[in-house]
């Protein structure tokens, strides 16, 4: 046999070969994605968490997630949209723009044990601000 029929006969076999995919990496990457977006997606919700001991009612409504939140601790403190330590004065000029973009509607969040008469204020600037709806945010 001559040195040009020993690489035609190798060349035949590779021909010959199956090739076969492993999935077991791509199953590994799918899985890890998923594990990965599943993490994110409860981080992004408990971000906006405030630590507020909100009252109970009888009958829930849900309303839409991308409305603004204005929310009053026990103590008071006013926070929009998460942001904690926000006065009245700038609650009404931020809130204007997120008001309009809303259709008027706004989500208030406040402690059950908290002052009625900071809530009251609360509630008065958002109507400065162009809220027309409130949702009271409940249990």
């Amino acid at each position: 046999m001559n040195s040009a029929s020993r690489f035609r006969s190798r060349g035949r076999n590779r021909d010959l070969e199956t090739v076969t995919f492993d999935f077991a990496p791509m199953v590994d990457v799918v899985l890890l994605l998923v594990i990965f977006f599943m993490l994110a997606s409860n981080l992004v919700g408990q971000s906006r968490a405030l630590p507020i001991d909100l009252p109970s009612a009888s009958k829930v409504q849900r309303i839409p997630p991308n409305i603004p939140t204005v929310s009053v601790d026990k103590k008071g403190v006013i926070s929009l949209e998460g942001v904690k330590q926000v006065s009245l004065f700038a609650l009404e000029n931020k809130l204007r723009a997120l008001t309009q973009k809303s259709g008027g509607l706004v989500s208030l969040q406040a402690d059950r044990s908290g002052n009625y008469g900071r809530v009251v204020a609360v509630m008065d600037t958002i109507k400065k601000a162009g809220g027309l709806r409130l949702a009271i945010a409940t249990k």
